[in-house]
């Protein structure tokens, strides 16, 4: 019993009906024209029929040629589905990272994160989506639409497993007219919780962290509540208030002299920073990638629960 044909023979016996002429055929299908005859040769000898007739004019089909022509044109377009089928199957395979960070670790950590893992793992794919503390947790635990989050509050959320990835503190800063800018002595934590402040909106965990450090000084409401950090310190720079940022977001701005830290003494303003994931679920191998290239040190199986720090 005959071998079945190969695709590439067929596809060229397919162009010889089609363009007329070997020569041709053997262009369209990249093959040189030797070689295209040997293949149509082999064919032949392969069904046992002819297919071709060569003239000084070009080549036909025999009649069993074109009774071949219609079978291979369903068996190629059969072929060719398959082929962009499976192409479809192995690039929904490719790794998919689904990321939700707080905005201070998004804005400034995050992108040297990524190009570590983009070394890593160059065919990762990553989404990314840009929030406050709270509602990372939230995309993780109700949602479920995302594989890994990074907070910046003084706590995590329950229902998280974490790791620790980098830590932080905050810093006053006020505008160089500020009176404060010219102070010889740091701020007193009272001092401080007396002020009527720039901070972020509710659930960032910049505001969190300001929160918890001054739950003991009853502090006065908020002069501003914003929900970015550009925001934040648009308001500060302009003279608003006093504001409190992360020291990763006002870097810039403290080196250009358009902020002024203000040191505050008897007040911790120090936070953890931290990757998240639900308890109980394993991590993607996408995400453990990118813990790794966060720290290299860091072996997968080390994981903690939701303590209090």
């Amino acid at each position: 019993m005959s071998q079945l044909p190969d695709l590439e023979s067929l596809r060229l016996l397919v162009r010889v009906a089609e363009l007329g002429s070997l020569g041709q055929a053997a262009r369209a299908v990249g093959m040189a024209q030797p070689s295209a005859t040997k293949r149509l040769g082999a064919l032949e000898r392969r069904v046992g029929l002819p297919l071709v007739v060569r003239t000084p004019r070009g080549s036909t089909l025999t009649n069993d040629g074109r009774v071949m022509v219609g079978w291979s044109v369903r068996l190629l377009e059969a072929a060719d589905e398959f082929q962009a089928s499976l192409a479809a199957l192995r690039e929904a395979r490719v790794a998919q990272l689904r990321i939700a960070a707080s905005m201070t670790v998004a804005e400034t950590l995050l992108p040297g994160w990524l190009h570590q893992l983009r070394l890593r793992e160059p065919d990762v794919r990553v989404g990314l989506t840009v929030v406050n503390s709270a509602e990372v947790a939230r995309l993780l635990l109700v949602d479920e639409s995302v594989d890994i989050g990074f907070v910046e509050g003084p706590s995590v959320p329950a229902g998280l497993e974490h790791r620790t990835v980098g830590h932080d503190e905050l810093m006053v800063v006020v505008s160089p007219r500020h009176p404060w800018a010219r102070r010889r002595r740091p701020l007193r934590a009272s001092e401080l919780a007396a002020t009527r402040l720039v901070v972020r909106e509710v659930g960032s965990g910049t505001r969190d962290t300001l929160e918890a450090a001054l739950r003991d000084f009853d502090p006065v409401p908020a002069h501003l509540a914003l929900g970015s950090n550009a925001a934040v310190k648009g308001a500060a720079v302009a003279g608003s208030a006093p504001a409190v940022l992360s020291r990763y977001a006002v870097q810039a701005e403290l080196a250009t002299r358009h902020l002024v830290a203000v040191p505050v003494e008897g007040l911790s303003l120090a936070r953890t920073l931290r990757a998240v994931w639900p308890r109980g679920r394993r991590l993607t191998g996408a995400a453990t990638a990118l813990l790794q290239a966060i720290d290299p040190a860091a072996a997968p199986r080390r994981v903690r629960h939701d303590r209090p720090d």
